[in-house]
């Protein structure tokens, strides 16, 4: 894998992880003259079984420590779409307060664009939301102000949602930090309406950004903490509840494995495992696109992505053989279940199978595989073995990786 930033990141990761050079080697049972020659720019390049080594010792993603790819990051410097997406998150000092929605505004049209905004996020559409994002939040600012009770509180219910997609966005633009302003905002517009899951799904982004930034023990807190609420309050009664506390669990759950515990985390599986085979059976919501994703499906698929990154391929094939996802999973979470198993066949060697699961992802998301640095890591990696299987060359091409 090759990468520019890669040195930078990882001395970036590291010092964040307060660790030396010596310590990580030995977490990660690298050579510490291997990651030495990373850091000071004397090697661009690492195989990914010693990528996924140091991600592990980093407790990071694997995506984390390689960086967004091109088609995602904007770089240092914010292209003019994210400029307005900035500014939407954080409006200028001295605005004026949004004035009362005239006659023509409909909240359940604003509903509505949020979303498919979110479905359009969850399909990889980012530069389609980044367009609409600004007026969205404009609008949703505008609903805050009505006069009525009802629909002001609806208003700050749409102010959340749209705060909280925005933050998402801006975590694939690898701005977690304004991610964070955007999710703190949206969790105080929450706060406001009269929707008590909104709170708990906001904070879920709050514990995958902490994970983003390697926060590992402030991501475990605060998602435990939500879903013990969740859960005291009485809101798993509902398919919408029980969504949004197996999302937490398994947010736990991740944090607990990147931290080295992977007792908790398997705990926490098991029991979201247990409860997702009740969302079917409770009283539904009425619009999936608004509500996190918790199904059998993607505790499976969760499954699988904990039993690739920390060395067990072999479990992670037997998750994923023979898996039928739900209509309702997004598009976002089968590429990575296909990603995951690509994974799993190239640590066990397996290049024809990895680059069988490559094609089924380009299949079915192809703008995905595009925004994911881990595909072009993989397939670089299948790219320098002495014999390219069949099919290898075409996926090369797609993803720009070549001789």
């Amino acid at each position: 894998m090759a990468n520019d930033d890669l040195g930078r990141t990882l001395r970036r990761l590291r010092r964040l992880a307060s660790l030396t050079q010596e310590e990580l080697a030995e977490r990660s049972d690298v050579s510490v003259d291997v990651i030495r020659q990373l850091e000071q720019g004397r090697k661009h390049s690492a195989r990914l079984p010693t990528l996924h080594a140091l991600a592990n010792g980093l407790g990071v993603e694997l995506t984390t420590l390689l960086g967004d790819p091109p088609a995602v990051s904007t770089g240092d410097n914010d292209g003019p779409r994210f400029v307005a997406v900035r500014r939407a998150i954080m409006p200028a000092l001295g605005v004026a307060e949004p004035k009362a929605p005239g006659p023509d505004f409909s909240l359940s049209d604003l509903r509505e664009q949020i979303a498919d905004g979110w479905t359009q996020y969850h399909a990889a559409e980012f530069d389609t939301v980044m367009k609409t994002l600004p007026d969205m939040l404009s609008d949703a600012r505008t609903a805050t102000a009505s006069p009525d009770s009802a629909d002001q509180g609806a208003g700050f219910a749409a102010l959340a949602k749209a705060l909280q997609l925005a933050g998402h966005v801006a975590v694939r633009m690898g701005k977690t930090d304004l991610a964070l302003i955007g999710l703190e905002r949206a969790i105080d517009a929450a706060g406001r309406s009269t929707d008590p899951l909104l709170c708990p799904m906001i904070v879920n982004s709050v514990a995958w950004t902490y994970q983003r930034q390697g926060r590992l023990g402030d991501a475990l807190s605060i998602a435990l903490h939500a879903a013990d609420d969740t859960k005291d309050s009485g809101l798993t009664g509902t398919a919408d509840g029980l969504k949004v506390w197996g999302a937490l669990t398994m947010s736990a759950a991740t944090s607990a494995a990147r931290s080295n515990d992977y007792e908790r985390a398997a705990a926490l599986m098991e029991n979201a495992e247990k409860e997702a085979a009740r969302v079917a059976k409770l009283p539904q919501g009425s619009d999936s696109r608004m509500v996190s994703v918790f199904s059998p499906s993607s505790v499976r698929i969760e499954r699988v992505r904990l039993a690739v990154q920390y060395g067990h391929p072999e479990e992670a094939l037997t998750l994923a053989k023979g898996m039928r996802l739900s209509k309702d999973t997004p598009p976002s979470w089968r590429t990575w279940l296909l990603l995951d198993v690509a994974r799993a066949h190239t640590d066990l060697g397996d290049a024809e199978g990895a680059v069988k699961a490559l094609e089924s992802l380009r299949r079915v998301a192809p703008t995905w595989m595009q925004h994911h640095t881990l595909a072009v890591a993989i397939v670089r990696d299948l790219w320098a073995l002495p014999n390219h299987p069949a099919g290898l060359r075409p996926l090369a091409e797609f993803l720009g990786v070549g001789e």
